[in-house]
């Protein structure tokens, strides 16, 4: 009843396609690595295959204060902004207002679930460790949660299906903030069986 299949080997890239940007992602030590860049605007490493319903868990560590998060149920197509990526976004967000795990729709509808309260959801993430992050997307119903703690709880109709995306933000010109990097591994989704693992979860097993 496991159910669980890995996206990421830990080795290579497969299964992945950059889309928008010329931040660079590399693979070191088991880990998916984005470096920022000067000049580029938000740049994406894409899942090759789509998903709708779902629950997906990866970790994610910032090395520097920046802007990061991942794509789901992400799009990209020619009719839209010329493919800009937009969708659905699970922020990581280590500003002062402390964001992580909120629920952003990017290049479309903004904000779905800033993270106002409580702070047990603002506090769950940890600068410069690595954070685990689960995520269900079933129908309408969007939730996220950082190192086990509820965050985000969205209705939205707007994606039904769509690829699953890494993001480095974009810094403009600054070349101070050139070379920051966000790491993730671990990451695994689970498509079948997800009747049973949502019981699961909510009689807290």
């Amino acid at each position: 009843r496991d159910g669980w299949r890995p996206l990421f080997s830990g080795k290579t890239l497969d299964g992945w396609a950059q889309v928008n940007g010329t931040a660079p992602y590399t693979v070191v030590d088991g880990a998916i690595v984005g470096t920022t860049v000067v000049k580029s605007p938000n740049s994406f490493l894409a899942t090759k295959e789509e998903f709708g319903d779902f629950i997906l868990e990866y970790e994610a560590k910032l090395d520097a204060p920046m802007n990061s998060g991942v794509q789901i149920r992400g799009l990209s197509t020619p009719s839209y902004q010329n493919g800009r990526v937009h969708g659905y976004q699970i922020e990581i967000d280590p500003s002062d207002r402390a964001w992580t795990g909120g629920l952003y729709d990017e290049a479309r509808q903004g904000w779905l679930h800033p993270v106002y309260g409580p702070e047990a959801a603002r506090k769950a993430f940890k600068m410069g460790q690595w954070n685990t992050f689960r995520v269900e997307a079933v129908g309408t119903s969007i939730r996220s949660w950082v190192n086990g703690v509820p965050v985000a709880n969205v209705l939205d109709d707007q994606t039904a299906k769509g690829f699953i995306a890494l993001q480095v933000h974009s810094v403009g010109d600054d070349p101070a903030k050139a070379g920051q990097t966000v790491r993730f591994r671990n990451i695994r989704v689970m498509t079948q069986n997800l009747v049973c693992h949502l019981a699961d979860r909510i009689a807290g097993a």
